[in-house]
């Protein structure tokens, strides 16, 4: 009897399964009552209520006291979409559009579309777009961290990803909190220090640094910057290091590099934290009178193409935007396929020798 009855249950439930990822009811419509679904079945309330109860341990359905019970929006990723999310930062400038060209290219191959977000890198944006994509249909998310060097106060929306079966991976930078995650990355620490030890190896013994403070890259591309003075016998002086939040970064690198040269502090180079913070203060040094590179050395980091600055080509780090793009779609495309993957792909940077330096 007890094998009978397990058998209906068990039947019941698969039914119950196949109505639901059939797509006949949306994530938050009310599911029938009980009675109504033992009268479709022609089955007890108790073996209805069984397996509803298993279905919702499963998180496919969800009750609630007075009212009944009701599809959860687990259900809206069970089938695939096609759909790919990819969240940066910023989407229209610098070197946004050669990452995200990477990812097209990899994703339309394979037949999937992208919903394309930003979140000017703020944490409430990056907030309201996973918010907002758990709303959608979507099989992953490709998501550049917002101000990635602050603690995420916000891993419970990643958990909430990870219940709904929405795989995600981090490319360009990660919240120390989530280190374990899938990640494509540019080594920027090793980029930054080949950059200190080429104006060392150039004679240059008071470098100052500029640096992004609220994400992981200009935390990194800082500790290159400290490790490359000490092997090389350097004192480290945190007087030299500019930190700049995102907010400020078109005003605080400038007025910072303007005050060290007119307090007549010797400065013989800059390591800044990109090359837009480069040819500002390239424009900066110039405005005080003085020359690069023939007085004061200035590099880049990202090789972006469009810092060309009056002629100059910067001396900088190749940031393979493309490849880090497209490194980041295989390795999510793996993941939703289940194939084995490396989880942490960490790019090895290459320095590009322009005429913003010079020996000392």
């Amino acid at each position: 009897m007890e094998n009978k009855q397990t058998k209906k249950y068990d039947s019941i439930e698969t039914e119950l399964r196949t109505i639901l990822f059939s797509g006949e009811y949306k994530p938050g419509d009310k599911l029938p009552s009980e009675n109504e679904l033992a009268a479709r079945f022609s089955v007890s309330r108790q073996t209805v209520r069984k397996a509803l109860e298993s279905l919702e341990r499963e998180g496919y359905i969800y009750a609630v006291h007075g009212s009944g019970r009701f599809v959860s929006e687990l259900m809206l990723h069970r089938k695939q979409s096609k759909n790919i999310a990819v969240v940066m930062t910023y989407l229209s400038d610098y070197i946004f559009p050669k990452v995200i060209s990477g990812i097209d290219s990899v994703l339309s191959e394979n037949g999937y579309d992208i919903i394309l977000k930003h979140t000017n890198n703020s944490r409430h944006g990056e907030i309201a777009c996973l918010e907002e994509l758990m709303q959608k249909d979507i099989d992953g998310i490709i998501i550049e961290p917002s101000k990635s060097n602050m603690y995420c106060k916000h891993t419970e929306l990643f958990e909430k990803l990870e219940a709904y079966e929405i795989p995600y991976v981090f490319i360009q930078g990660e919240y120390e909190a989530m280190t374990e995650k899938p990640h494509v990355l540019l080594d920027d620490e090793k980029g930054s220090f080949l950059l200190t030890e080429h104006l060392l190896k150039e004679g240059h013994k008071n470098i100052y640094g500029i640096f992004k403070s609220d994400d992981s890259q200009g935390q990194k591309r800082h500790n290159g910057y400290a490790r490359a003075l000490a092997e090389a016998g350097v004192p480290y002086d945190p007087q030299k290091v500019i930190w700049f939040y995102t907010e400020d970064r078109r005003v605080h690198p400038v007025t910072g590099i303007k005050r060290i040269i007119e307090s007549g502090k010797p400065i013989d180079a800059v390591v800044c934290y990109n090359d837009q913070i480069a040819r500002h203060v390239i424009r900066a040094i110039r405005e005080t009178g003085r020359k690069v590179p023939e007085d004061i050395s200035v590099t880049g980091y990202d090789n972006s193409a469009s810092e060309q600055i009056d002629g100059q080509r910067l001396t900088t780090v190749v940031h393979p935007q493309e490849e880090l793009g497209r490194l980041a779609a295989e390795m999510l495309l793996k993941i939703i396929k289940g194939e084995e993957t490396t989880l942490r792909v960490v790019i090895d940077p290459k320095l590009i020798e322009g005429n913003t330096t010079a020996p000392k």
